[in-house]
């Protein structure tokens, strides 16, 4: 199936609880477009640092995020959330969901690769997310904060 033949997905009202979502790519075959990081899996964080400093009781430790990629598209389902968004720097395509913080306020994001980064820019905010590989790790800038994820499978 095309990238372009399966429907955004969403955060269910409220978020998602308990086991995660099916996930929304299964059925595509659309190959990644040149320049994606092929983050594809389930990750789990093992170490966070805030500032330099390694971090042994943040509440990101043991998290875990599942990536689907096709194309320009990415769908991250983590933290009760599914953000699914095409990464073409247009807040239209982006995530256009809500908040992990409380899976009620809404936010517009615009989502790019960028020498192998996927990097995500909140609308009216002076904030990036990054996401890249490093090795055998997915290495995740997030406000304030460094998560370096394992993949699980």
């Amino acid at each position: 199936m095309h990238v372009d033949e399966i429907p955004a997905a969403f955060t269910p009202t409220g978020g998602w609880t308990g086991e995660m979502p099916p996930p929304v790519l299964a059925d595509c075959d659309t190959p990644l477009v040149g320049g994606a990081p092929d983050m594809r899996g389930t990750w789990r964080v093992i170490e966070v640092t805030v500032e330099g400093e390694r971090q042994s009781a943040h509440r990101a430790l043991g998290g875990v995020q599942r990536i689907e990629q096709a194309a320009d598209r990415v769908t991250i389902t983590a933290g009760g959330v599914v953000h699914d968004m095409r990464c073409d720097g247009t807040a239209e395509h982006g995530v256009n969901d809500v908040a992990e913080f409380d899976k009620e306020t809404r936010i517009t994001v615009a989502a790019t690769f960028e020498n192998g980064v996927h990097v995500l820019r909140p609308v009216g905010m002076p904030i990036e997310v990054r996401r890249r590989i490093e090795g055998e790790h997915l290495i995740w800038d997030y406000v304030g904060f460094t998560a370096t994820l394992q993949r699980v499978s």
